[in-house]
């Protein structure tokens, strides 16, 4: 066994008879369990019996509808052509309305209107699953760890595409669906409002998110690392400190100065991770809400250079334009 190295070997999750759930339980799963040996090698290998109740039966509905408007409007955009659609699927976007419209539940479907649709089915299916999640927690006698995480990520989905643009006073602050038009949003968001480097909600969410990222990496390779004395068996390990756990402690506190044990180094990295939606949501909706321009607000607290005035400013020629009328 001393020899055993578990980065090399893969041992597969699969128990001699299928796992059919919690003794006790009131969930009534469906389906007859089977195995698969390439699931195995990264995961269990058992896939069923399911459970999706009303709550999941929902939300994929839901899901389903949002994905159905967003496609068949990039569809629509390519003249109804599946070959098209396929060769210029990463440039295709679904785009909120403009901004005349306002805050308006009901634009045009062609100028927005798919979109808002698109958005309050989408919304509808997270905030279902979230509701699934916590519940199914509850059921099985487990902590709302995972139901919380994942509010920290719907909280700055919501705050993207309908909390900021409420504020802002009109829709057009969403953000398109798509893949390379959410980027170029992205982009232009940042360069509009004086570049989120100077954000320091965004710099805690970019630190939160490779703390994150070097947390977990090195969670994971020390438990392989000491996998040969038992110490994926962590929970064991927390309640009955091992050798596995001592020399991951002793081989933290030789590399890194301290020890993050068995138990503290998942509430590190769940913090970790939890953080880097919600301080990026925080940030997200203090621009144009509260700071209009992050470079000057990085000026003035002295966190970027001011840089002389070298040009006359360019007056704006929309500005200009909207003053005049």
């Amino acid at each position: 066994m001393s020899t055993y190295q578990n980065i090399f070997t893969q041992v597969q999750v699969r128990p001699a008879e299928a796992e059919m759930g919690v003794a006790g339980s009131r969930i009534e799963r469906s389906g007859t369990p089977t195995f698969v040996h390439w699931l195995g090698t990264f995961g269990n290998a058992q896939i069923g019996p399911l459970y999706l109740g009303y709550l999941g039966l929902l939300s994929l509905i839901f899901g389903f509808a949002a994905f159905e408007i967003i496609g068949l409007n990039m569809l629509a955009s390519v003249n109804w052509s599946p070959i098209q659609l396929v060769r210029q699927l990463p440039w295709l976007a679904l785009e909120p309305p403009k901004p005349q419209y306002g805050i308006s539940i009901m634009p045009p479907l062609n100028e927005g209107g798919w979109w808002l649709m698109a958005g309050f089915f989408l919304t509808t299916s997270l905030l279902l699953w979230w509701a699934r999640m916590y519940r199914r927690a509850r059921e099985l006698g487990l902590g709302s760890h995972t139901a919380w995480a994942f509010a920290s990520a719907i909280w700055l989905y919501l705050v993207l595409g309908f909390i900021r643009p409420l504020l802002m006073g009109h829709f057009s602050e969403g953000v398109p669906f798509g893949i390379f038009p959410h980027l170029d949003w992205t982009a232009a968001f940042s360069i509009r409002y004086g570049n989120l480097f100077y954000n320091p909600f965004h710099m805690l969410s970019i630190a939160f998110l490779y703390g994150s990222a070097l947390l977990f990496a090195m969670h994971g390779a020390t438990i392989l690392a000491v996998g040969r004395y038992g110490g994926e068996r962590e929970l064991e390990q927390i309640l009955d400190r091992g050798t596995a756990a001592e020399r991951a402690a002793l081989f933290w506190r030789w590399t890194m100065g301290f020890n993050a044990t068995m138990e503290s180094i998942h509430r590190w990295a769940w913090w970790f991770a939890v953080l880097v939606p919600f301080t990026g949501g925080i940030g997200i909706l203090l621009t144009g809400t509260v700071v209009d321009n992050w470079y000057l607000w990085g000026v003035h607290h002295g966190i970027a250079p001011a840089y002389p005035q070298l040009w006359p400013p360019v007056i704006d020629p929309a500005a200009a334009s909207g003053a005049a009328q």
